[in-house]
């Protein structure tokens, strides 16, 4: 969508960019008459007034815009006759000037009359979220229900997910661990990020293993990021059950074996993101049969989506079913889901992401003035060589996490009432309780692990990956789930939510709806809702929304998603701890249909280039330019947008 004027095409410059424009227009008395018929204009009063509201011009102001401007034609026009009517003794040389004056004035004003006028909210607002902004003329008023109003869908299942169902035996032609595993090769991972980016090294690592045909060792957690978070692999995930699950498709020990009771130290190097199957066997098999245990360092996306179905299957018996947390952590999680729907038969979980340092990270501006861009410019500073920010360019394509207050708007306007139970999974927020207030306005049945659940989270507390993963469960069990921000949590629930029976899943469209946030005043609610449910389509966690190998396999699982049969389509889905036990003898039933073979990356450059960002502390890179390192260099600081 076009904006209107050149005045509006800069969304990213909240309202103090727009005031200036506002004021411009509301000043175009200030042009210079003669110094014998200059005349005060009605209209700087006006525009004081307007400098001092900023933004929030209703229909009144409007109307004595337009009076004031029609004075001062009259005024203008007056003055002219009054010259005219003087005494011929007045010079030609006076008469000239005064004209051409006039009329350089007559044409300002017909400009400034023919200039729409600009209302713009912030973006950044921390005002009443239940009625925001104002009229912008008299019949339109953005007033925010209460109610969520009268849909014909049901706003907490997926309409067709009884069509579908996650499905991930292996074929009769892949082969087992027991039958290609070599004996004198060892891979071992060294994990990086956030408890989600992590699980995301950890599946693809056990398919680096199966591809090299090696032993895994259990992998390494990240302990020296950004979280800090001394947890082992034991601490946060059942071992045995890793171990035990996938012991026909991959071998996997807990330790690295000793060589004649001497310890052994692997070969250290680092592959390329989206590393395919060739380039494994080109670049670390040669070096693994030489060298027998090689751990591969800063392993989180260094796997191709380019994969087999066979392959990408495995992925799946890994993320959905043998990396189990531990009992420690589920029962914690459980009792959280429990007291969650004591509250209420459904809830939403919110994964907010809106730190001071992953803002600053991001570039983007929400409206804060001098004061947000000095705090997030000067963390912003953090990253020696990040390239200077660009705020118009990060929102226009979709990269800035909404806003606490435009998330409640885009439930509401999908339907949720103020009446439903939130459940919001977050960190420290930026602008604390004065950020959240237009969310809890809208939603003030608002609810955290802390609030639900205080002296029970002792034991977790100290350790940041034990708490996203209490969260985690949180999320994964909610009736719907939401996120303002397409991280690795987002993207890693996303997939698994589609594999276990399609729950509601809603990630914003932002591309699309920071536009909407942008210009919200200039229209109804209900022409604001109505563009929000349909901006909204094919980003609700429906079957089918995304093409087969569109972004992360990890938030798109396709090869693992199979259609049921026509007959079955209105029978009950496979139940969750069932699927746990699937039949290993690699025949999918008969009436399944796999709907993709074998996936394509299709990423955008943009995209491709956002997934591949490293968010470190001192450093960005995009690429690994020399994958074969001899020893280890030091590693980057952990991504602050890495959870």
């Amino acid at each position: 969508m076009e904006t209107q004027s050149s005045a509006s095409s800069s969304p990213s410059h909240r309202e103090d960019d727009h005031r200036h424009v506002l004021l411009f227009i509301a000043q175009p008395t200030q042009c210079s008459l003669p110094s014998n018929t200059m005349t005060t204009a009605p209209t700087t009063t006006t525009a004081m007034k307007m400098k001092k509201k900023k933004l929030n011009l209703d229909t009144a102001n409007s109307k004595k815009g337009l009076a004031s401007r029609s004075g001062l034609h009259g005024v203008i026009v007056a003055s002219l006759i009054h010259q005219l009517r003087r005494p011929r003794i007045l010079h030609q040389r006076h008469v000239f000037p005064l004209i051409s004056a006039l009329s350089g004035c007559l044409l300002l004003l017909f400009a400034a009359s023919s200039l729409p006028v600009i209302q713009h909210q912030s973006h950044f607002s921390f005002g009443n979220a239940v009625e925001v902004g104002s009229d912008s003329d008299a019949g339109t008023s953005f007033t925010v229900p209460a109610s969520g109003g009268s849909l014909s869908r049901d706003l907490w299942v997926s309409t067709l997910s009884k069509l579908y169902h996650g499905c991930s035996n292996a074929s009769d032609k892949f082969a087992r661990a027991d039958a290609k595993t070599h004996p004198n090769r060892h891979l071992l991972i060294a994990t990086s990020g956030g408890l989600n980016q992590q699980r995301t090294g950890i599946t693809d690592a056990v398919v680096a293993a199966y591809i090299l045909n090696a032993t895994l060792v259990v992998p390494k957690l990240d302990q020296n990021s950004f979280w800090k978070d001394a947890s082992n692999f034991a601490e946060i995930f059942d071992v045995d059950q890793f171990i035990s699950f996938l012991s026909k498709d991959v071998k996997i020990i807990k330790e690295l074996p000793t060589n004649g009771g001497k310890a052994v130290t692997p070969y250290t190097m680092r592959v390329p993101r989206k590393c395919n199957p060739k380039c494994y066997e080109k670049r670390v098999l040669p070096v693994l049969n030489k060298k027998h245990a090689v751990q591969l360092t800063k392993f989180d996306y260094r796997l191709s989506n380019q994969l087999t179905a066979d392959l990408q299957k495995l992925r799946c018996r890994v993320n959905y079913h043998a990396l189990k947390f531990t009992d420690s952590i589920l029962e914690m999680g459980k009792r959280l889901v429990q007291r969650m729907r004591m509250k209420s038969k459904h809830f939403i979980a919110l994964h907010l992401r809106f730190e001071p340092d992953m803002l600053a990270f991001s570039g983007c501006y929400f409206g804060g003035g001098e004061n947000e861009k000095g705090e997030l410019g000067t963390i912003r500073k953090r990253w020696k060589n990040l390239h200077a920010s660009d705020p118009e360019k990060v929102l226009r394509h979709g990269r800035c996490p909404l806003t606490p207050e435009e998330v409640g708007l885009m439930l509401r306007a999908l339907g949720f009432g103020s009446d439903v139970h939130l459940y919001v999974a977050s960190g420290e927020v930026y602008g604390g309780e004065e950020t959240l207030a237009p969310l809890k306005a809208l939603f003030p049945n608002f609810h955290s692990k802390e609030t639900i659940a205080s002296e029970e989270l002792a034991p977790f507390s100290s350790f940041s990956s034990r708490m996203a993963a209490l969260d985690f469960i949180v999320c994964d069990e909610s009736d719907v789930f939401v996120t303002n921000n397409n991280g690795n949590m987002a993207r890693m629930l996303a997939g698994r939510r589609r594999y276990f029976g399609h729950k509601p899943t809603i990630r914003p469209n932002a591309k699309k709806l920071y536009r909407l946030f942008m210009t919200r005043n200039n229209m109804t609610w209900e022409e604001f809702a109505s563009r929000v449910r349909s901006n909204q389509i094919g980003f609700m966690g429906e079957p089918n929304e995304v093409k087969p190998g569109r972004g992360e396999f990890h938030e798109n699982p396709t090869s693992c998603i199979c259609e049921k049969s026509k007959e079955k389509a209105g029978g009950v889905l496979i139940p969750r701890n069932q699927t746990n036990n699937l039949d290993r003898s690699g025949k999918e039933d008969s009436i399944n249909k796999d709907t993709s073979e074998v996936t394509d990356e299709q990423l955008t450059e943009d995209e491709q280039e956002q997934s591949d960002m490293d968010y470190a502390n001192g450093t960005l890179t995009t690429s690994d330019r020399n994958p074969l390192l001899k020893h280890e260099q030091p590693e980057l600081e952990e991504e602050l947008f890495s959870d």
